[in-house]
């Protein structure tokens, strides 16, 4: 099966008077594809993101990356060493609010609407690690209709920047959310999982939670030594299946 040819770049998305760079990922083919947002681990928008945007991209949607961490690390990418992961945690959980990553979310799905090839309601989002949790807020803005969250740890406990936790937006969610875990991963306790699962049936969100055994935390991340291959299979082809209804929208 031959793979779709894309075009790739980074962009400029306007966003309460900041240019948020972006990694954008589309088929060249003529059409209309619905629009997905990619958000990242603490690493940046690396390599790895990149590649999960350009995959998204290959199955038929226009998939972007807003860089998460644009207003106190403009360019941030980086690995996976233990001082990686220092500076990344510092600047996703001491220098980022809530409210400024939905805005910029916000600004990344109002860029896609700006681009006459992307379908104009029925927007996924898709995120790893930070980006996990982050997409669980996400997922209650009203032009998101699917959301893939994956490994977001603290989502019980804690939010960006300090407010309130997560979870108690978890109400406001209007589409459909997967959220995605693995039972060796010690940053996420399977209290955490039992509580986020609580809420989505009390407020009768439409959803679906995956537990992998085996799997730690970074599990869907062929760069990292925690990469477990069955698990990330597993888990694509869950996310193909919840943004699939957006293809036939």
């Amino acid at each position: 099966m031959n793979q779709p040819v894309l075009e790739t770049k980074t962009v400029k998305i306007p966003s309460n008077n900041l240019q948020i760079a972006a990694y954008l990922a589309q088929p060249q083919a003529p059409g209309t594809y619905p629009g997905v947002v990619v958000l990242q681990e603490i690493f940046g928008v690396n390599e790895h993101i990149r590649d999960v945007t350009e995959r998204i991209a290959k199955l038929g949607y226009v998939a972007i990356a807003p860089a998460l961490f644009q207003r106190v690390a403009p360019g941030f990418e980086t690995g996976y060493t233990p001082e990686d992961i220092e500076i990344g945690r510092k600047y996703a959980w001491g220098q980022t609010q809530a409210s400024e990553l939905l805005s910029d979310i916000q600004a990344a799905i109002d860029y896609l609407k700006t681009l006459p090839q992307v379908k104009q309601d029925g927007f996924g989002c898709i995120g790893f690690c930070f980006g996990g949790h982050v997409a669980y807020l996400a997922a209650t803005l009203s032009d998101i209709t699917a959301t893939a969250s994956f490994y977001g740890a603290g989502i019980p406990t804690r939010s960006p920047g300090g407010d309130t936790p997560t979870i108690s937006h978890t109400s406001e969610i209007a589409g459909t959310i997967y959220v995605f875990f693995g039972t060796n991963d010690a940053s996420i306790p399977p209290d955490h999982v039992a509580q986020i699962t609580t809420e989505l049936e009390k407020y009768n969100i439409s959803h679906r939670v995956f537990r992998y055994d085996g799997a730690d935390h970074g599990f869907f991340c062929d760069r990292r030594a925690s990469y477990n291959p069955q698990a990330a299979a597993d888990a694509w082809q869950q996310v193909q299946q919840l943004f699939s209804s957006m293809l036939t929208a």
